[in-house]
């Protein structure tokens, strides 16, 4: 096979397993643009290398990413932007490739919006650690080899980010059919200026978080049933000023983001803001409110390429 062969099936060999990289790296990084960019690296690296002395091209390629997305955590920026108070995970819509491996709760559960901020919580190692056995299934042997460390040491770190996900986490999975139903009373209460109803869909200790658009520095945050019910109130009653803001008037439309339910902002067909849930026992835990345009890139040009149902608000 000459040069050009060579290359173009060294091509086609990374293709077949860029969204399984992908989806590791958007779960090391939380952010699919990051995401895409240590994919990218990762195939400049593949094609520098001597491909025929790579035995495995799966492992080493998952070493390479898992190792480029380590850098990026450990760098001066990224700590600096994480630490600030205005880091939120990236929301993509279901169905992306990037979210990846689904068929267990755990997988799913490693995607989640609440997991990804989580694992804020842990150290580099300990995320990636968590990242490849939860939801890759990578045994303890392998984790080792990619991330250079003992198989004791691996253990360590899966003990010690399980204990600290699952202290911290609220709830577990949730019927369908019942979370769209709560979504809709909440997106209906808030619309129509109902406190109390909002109120009683909120779990005691509910928090909500806004990204203020990317207008603040800092998130938002609102941490009583009372605070996030009024501010629910003022954020979803539609205004000429809001509707200026979004650049046209809005349909609002019931989606699953990340696995959870949201509602989206979407004037035409561009998505402009998205709103999710965790629910937990029947009711609102957390709600997210995201609109800064650098975080919903990838899901605004998915929701173009979706086939959406009718909205719950027609003119928003």
């Amino acid at each position: 096979m000459d040069s050009t062969g060579t290359d173009r099936f060294g091509t086609d060999r990374f293709e077949a397993g860029r969204n399984r990289l992908a989806s590791l790296a958007y779960r090391l990084l939380g952010s699919a643009a990051d995401a895409e960019d240590a994919v990218q690296d990762a195939f400049l690296h593949w094609q520098a290398a001597d491909r025929q002395r790579i035995e495995v091209p799966e492992a080493w390629l998952t070493k390479v990413v898992t190792n480029l997305c380590l850098d990026r955590l450990r760098s001066a920026q990224a700590r600096r932007e994480r630490s600030a108070g205005a880091w939120l995970p990236e929301p993509l819509l279901d169905g992306d490739p990037m979210l990846g491996p689904a068929d267990t709760f755990v997988q799913r559960e490693s995607v989640s919006l609440a997991v990804l901020t989580l694992m804020e919580r842990l150290s580099p190692v300990e995320r990636a650690v968590y990242v490849l056995r939860e939801a890759f299934a990578y045994g303890h042997a392998e984790i080792a080899e990619i991330l250079d460390i003992t198989e004791s040491a691996s253990q360590q770190h899966l003990h010690r980010a399980r204990r600290r996900i699952t202290t911290a986490r609220r709830g577990g999975e949730v019927d369908p059919a019942s979370a769209r139903r709560i979504v809709e009373e909440f997106l209906a209460a808030a619309s129509s200026g109902r406190t109390e109803r909002l109120v009683a869909l909120l779990t005691d200790d509910a928090i909500a978080i806004s990204d203020g658009a990317g207008l603040t520095e800092k998130l938002l945050r609102f941490d009583t049933p009372q605070r996030i019910a009024a501010v629910a109130r003022a954020g979803f009653k539609p205004t000429p000023a809001k509707q200026r803001l979004a650049g046209g008037i809005s349909a609002v439309h019931y989606a699953l983001v990340n696995g959870a339910p949201a509602i989206l902002f979407v004037p035409g067909d561009r998505v402009v803001g998205a709103v999710t849930f965790d629910i937990v026992d029947g009711r609102i835990a957390t709600v997210r409110g995201i609109a800064a345009p650098t975080r919903l890139g990838r899901l605004a040009e998915a929701w173009r390429k979706h086939e959406p149902d009718t909205p719950l608000i027609t003119r928003w």
